[in-house]
């Protein structure tokens, strides 16, 4: 068997926690609920950071009202002149030094991370989706379940790499689907899950639970992490 690969950059505990950003581009909501259970429930990762590269995203004035400093990194520069990608990724990288930022949590960033970002974050950024992945990728989750069909919808925790919602999977949450739901209702069903979600499975990298053999992801002491 090929050796494992711990996932997070060093055990941590909730008297030395895990610093971490989350990145976010809208309301902030699981930035705010993840906020929350990591001071109400003394876990071993804390955020230190909220940084959006949208300055009029509502998370930020979430995020100011919990105390948490905030970082905007615009796809405009000052001049009203387009950024590239990499300028853009380089300034965010910048804010992540700055603040001392050992993992990257995205939450509603509705930006891909090149190579460029990815290569320097290796195994230390994660994404949560609102679909038991791989079914349903992408930003149309909720009205590509309900124009499916299907029964049974979710979330997924699972590392970031160069792909549209392809990394490993680290946990997933299921819900049912009903005949009478919209995406409004679906969405809200499946928040509960993923502002449960997330921290537990932040804390499973936070402890040094989490290893990837051939791209797959195990937690020490966990069932099987996939739910379908």
């Amino acid at each position: 068997m090929p050796p494992a690969t711990t996932v997070g950059p060093r055990m941590a505990t909730p008297d030395e926690p895990l610093r971490c950003a989350v990145l976010i581009s809208g309301s902030g909501s699981g930035m705010e609920a993840l906020v929350k259970a990591q001071r109400t429930q003394h876990l071993p990762h804390t955020t230190v950071l909220v940084l959006s590269n949208r300055a009029d995203a509502h998370g930020l004035e979430r995020a100011r009202s919990l105390d948490v400093p905030t970082a905007v990194v615009e796809r405009m520069d000052e001049s009203g002149q387009g950024r590239t990608r990499e300028e853009h990724e380089t300034l965010v990288l910048k804010q992540l030094e700055l603040h001392e930022i050992e993992f990257v949590v995205l939450a509603g960033y509705m930006r891909l991370l090149s190579p460029h970002f990815l290569n320097r974050w290796q195994h230390r950024v994660v994404n949560i989706h609102p679909s038991l992945l791989p079914h349903f990728p992408g930003a149309h989750a909720h009205r590509d379940v309900l124009a499916a069909g299907t029964t049974i919808s979710g979330c997924t925790v699972h590392l970031v790499d160069e792909g549209m919602d392809t990394g490993a999977i680290l946990g997933q949450c299921s819900v049912p689907v009903f005949s009478h739901d919209d995406e409004g209702s679906l969405s809200a069903r499946v928040k509960i899950e993923e502002h449960r979600l997330y921290p537990t499975v932040l804390s499973w990298i936070a402890e040094g639970r989490v290893h990837l053999v051939n791209g797959k992801a195990r937690v020490d002491g966990e069932p099987p992490l996939t739910v379908c």
